[in-house]
């Protein structure tokens, strides 16, 4: 008859280090308060025995959870992955865990994880963008749930934010291509309602053509989820209006890819025949070819900046800063003066 083998505790560990369970404990909450000779002792004996942390002893002590909910718009491509990914290491440096779901753009999806997050725990939220119902924002506040917004930058804010500027930062790119002597643009964005950062990029356009004297109600529009096939439908439907873009600016990198792949299907040099230009800086844009004309978001700084706010929040060392993060825009060979 088989024994079974018992959970090795707290105590385990300490007899098996010769250590206390103090000792135990600052080694595995607070390393660098331990001398290294003793922290690689007890971390032998954690590894020898299997031992793992009772997280509800911790969470109750301590009436936190150390879990940080993030609910991103969508894992269908790689917008949000880079930030993502060095939000979850500037947590996991901290002691924290990340809890993450993706609301499909979709509001009422977006409100009901929310809802679920704070049920279970959470003790603080990462939200992309900061265009939803007041009524979320004062169910945060009321359960005290630490929320820090990010991919968005509004000046005069008090809400605690890390992000940039979506409107000037499109206004800029947009100007850049008007310089090149385009004046026939259209544009392929993502769904303006409810989507702050598609609707301030939108905005940058419109201002910049109008800084230079253009009329931005002629600008064509077509508003399609974030995917490469809608980029691609979106690009073939654009080439059929009149007078026909000698531009395409894109929402972002995805939709621009799908743009230059229907382009090339459809026996359009790009940028000899149309230019096409993105927004992100993910990695596709500088693997097609031509590389991709678009805004560089700093998507790993603000990443990490905002995982060491949020933790610095619950910890009580910051009140929730307001910050704005650069982007940079990267001139590269999809984008050229319109054909003669």
């Amino acid at each position: 008859m088989s024994s079974l083998r018992s959970i090795p505790t707290l105590d385990d560990v300490a007899r098996a280090a010769g250590v206390s369970t103090a000792t135990v404990s600052r080694c595995l909450n607070s390393p660098d308060r331990v001398i290294e000779k003793t922290r690689i002792k007890v971390m032998a004996a954690v590894e020898q025995l299997g031992y793992t942390p009772n997280f509800g002893a911790r969470a109750m002590a301590a009436k936190r959870t150390f879990t940080i909910g993030a609910i991103i718009p969508t894992m269908e491509n790689a917008i949000f992955a880079r930030g993502l990914q060095a939000f979850q290491e500037a947590l996991h440096a901290r002691g924290y865990t990340l809890l993450v779901s993706s609301s499909g753009y979709k509001a009422d999806v977006e409100a009901e994880q929310i809802r679920a997050l704070v049920a279970r725990g959470a003790d603080g939220l990462l939200l992309i963008g900061r265009d939803r119902d007041p009524s979320i924002y004062e169910f945060l506040q009321h359960r005290s749930v630490a929320t820090l917004i990010a991919w968005t930058f509004e000046k005069g804010s008090t809400q605690p934010s890390i992000g940039f500027d979506n409107h000037a930062a499109m206004k800029a790119l947009a100007t850049a291509v008007i310089g090149k002597g385009h004046q026939h643009i259209g544009l392929i964005s993502g769904i303006i309602e409810g989507n702050d950062r598609a609707a301030g990029r939108y905005a940058g356009i419109c201002d910049a053509l109008r800084a230079h004297g253009l009329d931005a109600t002629a600008m064509p529009i077509i508003e399609t989820p974030y995917e490469v096939e809608n980029g691609a439908a979106a690009f073939a439907d654009m080439m059929q209006r009149t007078p026909r873009p000698t531009v395409v600016m894109c929402g972002n990198d995805v939709l621009a890819v799908g743009a230059m792949k229907r382009a090339r299907d459809m026996g359009l040099r790009v940028p000899e025949d149309v230019s096409i230009t993105g927004f992100d800086d993910i990695e596709l844009a500088r693997i097609v070819t031509p590389e991709l004309t678009t805004m560089h978001v700093p998507h790993r700084d603000m990443g990490q900046r905002a995982g060491e706010e949020l933790v610095n929040m619950l910890e009580g060392t910051s009140a929730g800063s307001v910050v704005e993060l650069e982007c940079a825009l990267k001139l590269r060979a999809s984008l050229g003066p319109p054909p003669a």
